[in-house]
Parts: structure tokens; sequence; C-alpha cells
């Protein structure tokens, strides 16, 4: 047998193979409960903080500009409280900034700490609605994905603000991750687990008088806590526009490219919505190894990995001289929104990273995209470059290969 019939031949196991390989992980390494009661890591009140005492600890809000929804389950035995990757008996809301480095006697990093409290809910929408009504009722909404703890989602939260240079508030929504590379079956699970949550505190923030625009960002898993959230408040709101969520960006979304086809698209984006300004941005890489991995468990592409499902639809585009990529159609109208509603951005020439999975916040080309389109911008910006699809955009490389591409994305290099 040749050495290509052997690729050939492991390529079409593979999806068996990595399908068999994380559920033998999973079932080698399955959650701990570990060894104290959940009951008492949320047994002080410092977990549920009263109105009188609405903030826990330091009350500085300088030290905590970012707002957090969370529904991790807290850790309040002593006054630093954090939070743990196990499920929360319920929603908590709270304030954070962005990690700060300990170092030791030597000028060593010595682990990191997030300025961390709990708040009181009534007082954490007073605050916020206070917040919003200083910024035009413009607030940023973001939803992490696989394999993320809650430090590092609030790395990527406060990069995500200095990078947009975002004027108003920024929340994040932090559901109960794992943080580990062979828990994606776990995360999968706790993602759908809080899919009620977090439809219940969208609806709330959609329907505030004070809201009037919500951009959603999401990465990966993200996507699809906040997909079917989105339908949600858009069947259910008093607004029968749902039109302050109007920004809605997925950054690598681990959703299946068929299902956004068929049913998400067409319903988020309706031509009425898409008239309101409603609009979704998608960034795909085909140098996404983590939603090519997931492409292979999951047995159909994923909507931010433009391989061609259909062989001979890529042979067509082979035979046409155009990349073998495959992106997600637009929705089918039977009168057309005036509006674009559906962006597709190719960030393949500019992937960034070893997994090539977080370009919007890694490749400055993709950062500089994604904070245009953040701040409200769309359609032909500077650096994108049309293909034969109109609404699908690449991005190229800089011609200076000496670009700082953590400069560019300020992203903290400590």
């Amino acid at each position: 047998m040749t050495a290509g019939e052997l690729i050939e031949k492991a390529d079409r196991f593979k999806p068996f193979i990595v399908g068999l390989f994380l559920l033998a992980t999973a079932c080698i390494s399955p959650v701990d409960y570990g060894p104290i009661r959940h009951a008492d890591y949320i047994a002080n009140d410092r977990c549920d903080p009263s109105a009188e005492n609405p903030l826990n600890a330091d009350t500085s809000v300088s030290q905590k500009p970012f707002f957090v929804v969370t529904s991790r389950l807290p850790d309040c035995r002593t006054e630093v409280i954090k939070l743990l990757n196990h499920r929360g008996d319920k929603l908590r809301f709270g304030r954070f900034g962005a990690p700060q480095d300990n170092r030791n006697a030597k000028g060593k990093r010595d682990g990191r700490t997030i300025p961390f409290s709990l708040s009181n809910e009534s007082q954490w929408w007073s605050h916020l609605s206070k917040t919003m009504g200083n910024r035009d009722g413009r607030v940023l909404l973001y939803v992490h994905g696989y394999r993320e703890t809650f430090f590092t989602s609030s790395r990527d939260s406060a990069q995500i603000a200095r990078l947009t240079e975002f004027t108003g508030p920024v929340i994040q929504y932090s559901w109960p991750s794992q943080g580990q590379l062979l828990k994606y079956a776990v995360d999968e699970t706790n993602m759908y687990w809080d899919e009620r949550n977090f439809r219940k505190f969208l609806t709330k923030l959609a329907q505030q008088s004070w809201t009037k625009e919500i951009i959603l960002v999401s990465h990966s898993l993200g996507a699809r806590l906040i997909l079917p959230a989105v339908e949600f408040v858009d069947r259910n709101s008093s607004n029968a526009d749902s039109s302050n969520i109007s920004n809605i960006i997925l950054a690598s979304p681990d959703v299946d490219r068929q299902d956004f086809e068929r049913d998400i698209a067409e319903e988020i984006l309706s031509a009425r919505r898409v008239n309101n300004d409603r609009r979704i941005t998608v960034y795909a890489s085909a140098k996404d190894s983590a939603l090519s991995l997931s492409d292979d468990v999951h047995g159909y592409p994923r909507l931010g990995h433009p391989r061609c499902f259909d062989p001979y639809k890529a042979a067509d585009l082979k035979a046409k001289g155009l990349p073998e990529r495959c992106y997600a159609a637009k929705s089918e109208y039977d009168i057309p929104p005036e509006k674009s509603g559906l962006t597709i951005v190719d960030t393949t020439a500019v992937s960034k990273g070893r997994v090539g999975h977080s370009d919007y916040l890694k490749s400055a080309a993709a950062c500089q995209d994604f904070a245009a389109v953040v701040n409200g911008m769309r359609g032909a910006i500077d650096g994108r470059k049309p293909t034969h699809l109109s609404y699908v955009f690449t991005l190229a490389p800089a011609d200076n290969d000496e670009v700082d591409h953590l400069t560019m994305c300020q992203r903290d290099r400590g």
C-alpha cells in the first residue's frame, strides 16, 4: 500500500477515531463533584449580597469597570470570591476588572488575580441602567466559548473593550465551561443546560426601556447559546421586531452550518428585522483546526469553518479557479430586504495562533475588522477584499511581515 493510500485510508476513518477518542477521554476523566459540598460554597451571605450591602469587598467601580452575569458556582468561603467550573444554583450578578499580574520579590510572575465582586441583582440592574443612560443606551454583551475559565474569559472581555474602544458598558456572560481540552462534551452539555438562564437574561436586557442597542459577540461554542436566545426574544419581546438586538457577531462559531442556513438565519434575519438594521457578521477560517475537529466529531461542517461537505461543489469551485471553500448561504426572501443581513469574513489568509480559532483577538487584520464591526461599520470596510459571493469577504495579510499583532490587537503581553 502506498503512502497516499495510507493517508486516504486514515482520513476515511478520522471522524470515527476522533469520536472514539473524545468519548473515551470523557469516560476516563468525568467531572469531579469535589471534596466539598456545593451548598457549603454558597452558604456565606457574600454569595447573595443584600440591597443594603450591594457589593462585596472592594466597591471601587474604577477597579471593576465591567459587568458580569454568571451561572457558575461561586466559592464564597473567603473574602476573595472565586467562580468555579461547576453549575451554580442560579444566575448571579457582579463586577470585575481586567486580570492583574502577581509578582514575587524577584519581579517574576507569581499567578494572576481578577478584581471581582458579586452584586445585589436589583442594584446591578440599576447601575447598568445609569451607565447605559450615559452612553446612549448601547451595551456590548460577550459570550465565551469552549475551554474557558472565568480568568480567560475575563481576559478576553477586557481585551475586547480595549480593542474596540467601546464607550458603553461591557457585560460578560460566563457559563460553566470546564477550561480543559478534554472536556468538550461536558462544555457542550453545560452550554445546553444554561440556555434557559441566558435567554431569560437576554430577554430582560432587551426589554428595558433604556436599552437602545445590544451588540452581541460570541466565540466558538458561545454562538450556540446566543442564537436560540435571540430567536426566543424575537418571539416573546414586547418589541415585535426586537430591533435593539441589532449587531450580532459570531467569531469562529461552532454551529452546524446547515442548521444556520435552514432555521436560524431565516428566523433571526427575517426581512423585517434586517430592514430594522439587524445583521450578523461571521468570522470563519479554513485554518481553524478546532472547528475542523468539531466538523469530524459532529459529521457536518461548522459555520466558522468553510470546508466543502459536498465534494462536487468543491470540484466545481476548483474548475472555476476559485478556492475550495464553502460558506453558509444567505436567506431566501419573497421580497428581499433593502439592507444586507449576513456578512462572512474569511480570515484564512491572516490566521494566527496555534489553532487559528481566535483570529478576531490575535490577528491584526482581523482585530481591526472586528473593532470596526462592533462600532457599527459594515460592507466595504478597509482591508476587506470582495469574493465571487457578494456577502463574503476575505482579509489579506499586511505587506509588512513585521506587524506586531499583539500591539495591534491591544493584547496584554504581561
